[in-house]
């Protein structure tokens, strides 16, 4: 254990839930905190447990409503400064403006940019995110430093689990544009999946789809279409329906941030989409509700809490990198099989901070 700082989880109002599962799986209590506003829309923060010399951590995903959960981290981050914190990570599982990460037209700000230099300016000690919509993001911090996760082997342990192995072999991974190729094939390698498919889009303009080609055969096979974010679904639905039209005998969607604005959910119960699956990065108690038979989430809880408790114990992070070896590769390490090991390690285990 790190004696020099004793751990705290402090939590903003996007995501309490995932907060409390954090905490849960570190044996730890998520500090108490007043998030609100005031009358006239001004966000207010008060602490109310000692943060002198602890090391801090502060979960809050900038989802919707996103300018506002950005001030609230803002504030947050300085509030604990002002407390004299020993060490403050703010952890964002979902990093919003991420996908205005470069100028597409003249007189267009790169929002991505300007919010990290926001994020600087507050001077955290460290950042951890989770599947960046583009990961040279890290890039735009210059004085502070990034973890950026993945929760590919989330997705892949849950894929593996709904087709059972045997079955992975009708299946192929379709990436749902050019620049989502690298995540996709990943996710294939990983799962031993030789076929892939790519489904280039042409755009009239911000969430608007002019045309839809599909690279590859997915004749009889079970699509897998992996991203990054759904938005408001209409693209992802789109592509599902492409896929149909080409012979495939089912479509599926994998995607670490589920959005979900205004029509999304009325979209996918309605489209023919088998199953979403998305982590709880962002609040979903209420889409789930609304569409039980095809939404699926993934925790995070487990893959943050490991990240806080290496971080805070100044371990290294690649072991979160690396991908559950499977039982019948049987990679073998100092004669415990390393599937098992990183089972016990997704079903059960509680880091000790």
């Amino acid at each position: 254990m790190n004696s020099k700082f004793e751990i705290a989880i402090v939590t903003g109002s996007s995501n309490p839930s995932l907060s409390k599962l954090i905490g849960s799986r570190l044996d730890l209590a998520v500090q108490t905190d007043e998030v609100g506003q005031f009358a006239d829309g001004e966000t207010r923060i008060k602490l109310e447990a000692d943060m002198r010399g602890r090391d801090v951590y502060v979960v809050q995903p900038t989802c919707n409503p996103v300018n506002h959960s950005y001030m609230e981290l803002f504030l947050l981050i300085h509030t604990l400064k002002l407390a004299s914190a020993g060490r403050i990570t703010a952890v964002l599982p979902y990093f919003g403006y991420a996908r205005q990460d470069r100028k597409t037209e003249s007189r267009t700000p790169i929002s991505a940019s300007a919010v990290a230099q926001l994020m600087e300016a507050m001077k955290p000690d460290r950042i951890i995110t989770v599947d960046l919509h583009c990961g040279q993001i890290q890039g735009f911090f210059h004085g502070v430093p990034v973890d950026h996760l993945s929760a590919q082997n989330e997705f892949v342990s849950w894929l593996r689990h709904r087709f059972q192995d045997d079955n992975l072999s009708n299946c192929v991974i379709v990436s749902p544009d050019a620049g989502g190729v690298a995540r996709a094939k990943e996710i294939a390698d990983k799962l031993e999946i030789q076929r892939m498919a790519t489904i280039m889009k042409r755009r009239a303009g911000a969430g608007v789809i002019e045309s839809m080609e599909l690279v590859g055969d997915v004749k009889g096979l079970d699509c897998i279409i992996i991203d990054d974010i759904i938005d408001t679904a209409g693209t992802l639905c789109k592509a599902a329906e492409n896929l149909l039209k080409h012979g495939a005998r089912s479509v599926g969607a994998c995607a670490t941030h589920g959005v979900f604005s205004g029509p999304a959910m009325s979209r996918i119960r309605a489209s023919q989409l088998s199953f979403v699956c998305v982590t709880d990065s962002i609040p979903q108690q209420e889409n789930q509700a609304k569409c039980p038979e095809k939404l699926s989430v993934i925790s995070l809880a487990p893959l943050l809490a490991e990240a806080i408790h290496r971080v805070h114990n100044d371990e290294s992070l690649s072991a979160l990198f690396r991908m559950m070896q499977i039982p019948n590769h049987n990679n073998t390490k100092n004669g415990c099989d390393e599937a098992e090991l990183w089972a016990k390690y997704r079903e059960n285990r509680k880091p000790i901070v």
